[in-house]
């Protein structure tokens, strides 16, 4: 296999497609390698959230890049309907995130204290609500919960349903999505890009390296740094109910068909072949104790998936010194960061460099050559 791209994108999870679209968008012949649906696809273990507050603790640019990816999500979901006739359910009326005990809602107002108290962050119009008040938005909470906070920015949409939209529009575009080429070498001569895979040699002017946690090893082919801290999390999902969830939360969404999903856990493990039924029955005690009626519905699936997720948590966006034209991006919040790789991201590469500003807050040089610590900054 060979071939002439203006783009090779690396990655055809929701990350890698996001990004693809917008070249294609933008008019660039491009190509996208991917394992296929064999791969460990951090999107099965996504909870479908367009997602906000709590964002950003630790790095003020995060809290600016990710409004702006909230505030262009209406754009990105009509363009995609109107291109591929798919209604990606987007839903952007505000999200809560609900406590348990004095506790935990002392915690939460402490927390948005802290973002709300960062120089250089963005206006969250993040707050803090007592049960009486959160009983106007969501009235089958049950006793115990104290409070929470609210961001009218928060959303959710069907993520699967994005998925398929952004590969539907590849056809559109004319962009080449080529499965089962896990790309194992990267080598640059004679002003393009030539990646090598099992089904033969490709070749690209440009290279954008979105393949996940296997940045981490791809990203040194090319003169980057991309180091990952992967972790793992599980997923309930019960049968479908009567509408009563209208706005998400950060552990429990009513999806548009009608089921509950419920997932609320971080596990420092790689192995998504079983299931820790201890975790499963914490997380859904907890959705019980938020909304009692909960406890009449049956678990109808239930999974885990191994997630994405920088070391530090934040996003990595680079372009390479040593191999130019070679781009990586990392992220763990690809539906909510989805927009912005569309529109922005596509942009910069099409145009063959990213803004200053973008590299100077996500960077991969912020961790040295020996990386960092791991924190919650997703």
């Amino acid at each position: 296999m060979s071939g002439e791209y203006d783009v090779a994108v690396v990655g055809g999870g929701l990350l890698g497609s996001a990004i693809a679209w917008g070249l294609g968008r933008l008019g660039k012949r491009v190509a996208v390698l991917d394992e296929g649906d064999i791969t460990k696809r951090a999107s099965r273990a996504n909870f479908a959230l367009v997602w906000v507050q709590s964002k950003g603790l630790g790095m003020p640019a995060y809290t600016v890049w990710t409004v702006q990816a909230s505030q262009a999500w209406a754009r990105l979901a009509s363009e995609l309907k109107q291109q591929t006739g798919l209604d990606v359910a987007l839903q952007q009326n505000g999200g809560f995130h609900l406590t348990l005990g004095e506790d935990e809602f002392g915690q939460r107002t402490e927390l948005v204290k802290r973002m709300h108290n960062q120089v250089g962050a963005a206006d969250y119009k993040m707050e803090m609500l007592r049960p009486s008040e959160i009983k106007k938005a969501l009235p089958l909470i049950g006793p115990e919960v104290s409070g929470g906070s609210y961001c009218p920015l928060d959303g959710h949409v069907n993520s699967l349903r994005t998925f398929r939209a952004f590969h539907t529009g590849f056809g559109a575009f004319g962009i080449d999505y080529l499965p089962e080429r896990p790309v194992s070498a990267i080598s640059k001569s004679g002003g393009e890009f030539r990646l090598t895979t099992p089904k033969g040699e490709l070749r690209a002017a440009k290279i954008v390296l979105a393949a996940g946690n296997a940045n981490q090893t791809l990203a040194p082919m090319v003169g980057l740094h991309a180091p990952m801290g992967p972790t793992r999390g599980q997923v309930v999902v019960t049968e479908r109910t009567m509408p009563f969830l209208p706005h998400p939360l950060t552990t429990i969404r009513q999806t548009d068909e009608g089921t509950v999903m419920i997932g609320d856990s971080k596990e420092d493990e790689l192995d998504d072949r079983t299931l820790k039924h201890s975790i499963s029955a914490v997380m859904t005690d907890r959705a019980q104790r938020m909304f009692p009626h909960l406890s009449r519905l049956n678990v109808v699936r239930s999974w885990a998936g191994i997630r994405v997720m920088p070391e530090d948590g934040f996003p990595i966006y680079d372009q390479s010194e040593t191999h130019p034209g070679a781009f990586v991006a990392c992220c763990h919040s690809g539906v909510t960061l989805a927009s912005n790789h569309a529109f922005e991201i596509a942009r910069m590469v099409a145009q063959g460099a990213l803004e200053p500003e973008l590299v100077g807050a996500f960077s991969a040089s912020r961790f040295g050559r020996a990386g960092a610590a791991n924190n919650s900054g997703y």
